[in-house]
C-alpha cells in the first residue's frame, strides 16, 4: 500500500470535509460504469468513493439499519447485505431526496441465503428481501446522519446534499463493496 495513496481521504476526515471534490475535473458527462467505485465500511459508518486509479475522492458519513453490523440474513432484519454490488438504478425520491437501488439480492447474496436456509441460521420460510439502496434522510433530519443513528430498514443513508453530489456523478453500473 502507497500511503500517499490514501492521504487525500485522511485529510478529509481529519478536518471533516465530506464533498465529492478532487484535484481533477469531474467529466460526468463520459463516467462510466467503471470510472467509479464505493467501499462502504459499516464499523466506520463510512462510504468511499474511488477513481478508476484508486484514488479515494470523498469520504462520506452513513448509517444502516441495525446497530448489530453483521450481514444481512433475511427480510426484515434492517441488517444491511455486505458483498459487492452495483449501483441498479437510480431516481429522484419523495421522501430520501434521492435513491440508488443496488443490484440485492444478487447471486452472491442468493447463495449465501440459501446456504443459512440450509444450516438452519435462518426460518425454512424466510424470505431474501430486497429494495436496498444509497439515500438521503428524511427532510432536516440530516443530524441521524451525524449521531450516528441507524434508522433505515437495511439500506445506507448519508445527508441529503452528500447524496445528491453522488448521485449526480455515480451511473448505473457502478461497483459498491459492502463490508464490516
Amino acid at each position: 500500500m502507497k500511503p500517499l495513496l490514501y492521504a487525500p481521504c485522511l485529510l478529509a476526515i481529519l478536518i471533516g470535509g465530506t464533498s465529492f471534490r478532487s484535484p481533477r475535473n469531474l467529466n460526468t458527462e463520459h463516467a462510466t460504469k467503471n470510472t467509479y467505485y464505493i467501499l462502504v465500511v459499516k464499523t466506520k459508518y463510512e462510504m468511499k468513493v474511488y477513481d478508476s486509479t484508486g484514488e479515494c475522492l470523498a469520504v462520506y458519513p452513513v448509517v444502516f439499519g441495525n446497530k448489530d453490523m453483521g450481514d444481512k440474513m433475511m427480510q426484515g432484519d434492517r441488517r444491511t447485505p455486505e458483498g459487492t454490488f452495483k449501483i441498479s438504478f437510480k431516481r429522484k425520491h419523495e421522501k430520501w431526496s434521492r435513491f440508488l437501488l443496488i443490484d440485492y439480492p444478487n447471486a452472491e447474496s442468493v447463495a449465501k441465503f440459501n446456504q443459512r436456509k440450509a444450516a438452519g441460521l435462518i426460518p425454512a420460510n424466510a424470505q431474501i428481501g430486497g429494495s436496498i439502496g444509497i439515500h438521503g434522510t428524511w427532510p432536516n433530519e440530516d443530524y441521524a446522519v451525524d449521531g450516528l443513528q441507524n434508522w433505515t430498514e437495511g439500506c445506507i443513508s448519508t445527508k441529503n446534499r452528500y447524496v445528491e453530489e453522488i448521485f449526480d456523478v455515480l451511473p448505473v453500473g457502478t461497483r459498491i463493496t459492502i463490508r464490516k
